[in-house]
């Protein structure tokens, strides 16, 4: 596929995958901030699960579309971007190029680290959008005006460090599954 359809496609995904995962995420955001409050101003959720049935017990069930359109945002550039178009396989065949990388777990390696980084660079901007609400345009504007562009990338460090062990893990996983799946095919074996 060219670069355009794999682009479109992540987009797709990316956007139904913001769109479905947006409890998510808010279970998620509300989790881990509720151990910074006060005591007296805690949720004291148990879990995800006990969350995400008290949210919409005592918020409504629109509260659960609450951020949908930044999460959207996020997930649509992450995966065209990340996954498709100056991703992994981008770098991983670009490194294949050079007389220096072969196939292997160091190509796979350095391939998946730039991922990462690209990653976070492309969705910092996004990162931080969905921490503003709608009515918080007053809030950008001033930033924008006071900070310049960079405070889109405030918190790149923290961002970058949490996803560089999950995309190296991720990429260096799925080639060992390729190898192996590779591997029982040439000996004749097939699970479908």
């Amino acid at each position: 596929m060219t670069a355009y359809k794999l682009a479109l496609a992540g987009s797709m995904a990316g956007g139904l995958a913001g769109f479905v995962g947006n409890p998510g995420e808010i279970v998620m955001v509300r989790l881990r901030g509720d151990f910074a409050k006060p005591s007296a101003k805690r949720f004291n959720y148990k879990h995800g699960i006990h969350a995400l049935f008290r949210m919409v017990r005592e918020e409504g069930v629109s509260f659960l579309a609450r951020g949908v359109g930044p999460n959207m945002f996020h997930s649509v550039l992450m995966n065209a971007i990340f996954k498709h178009v100056i991703g992994y396989d981008f770098f991983k065949a670009e490194l294949l190029k050079t007389s220096y990388f072969h196939d292997n777990i160091l190509c796979h390696f350095t391939a998946s680290f730039a991922a990462g980084t690209v990653a976070t660079i492309v969705c910092s901007p996004a990162d931080i959008l969905k921490a503003y609400t709608l009515f918080a345009l007053g809030v950008i504007k001033a930033s924008l005006k006071n900070e310049g562009p960079m405070f889109m990338f405030k918190g790149w460090l923290p961002a970058w460090t949490r996803l560089q062990p999950t995309t190296v893990l991720i990429f260096l996983t799925l080639e060992q599954l390729k190898d192996g799946v590779d591997f029982s095919r040439g000996k004749g074996y097939t699970f479908l």
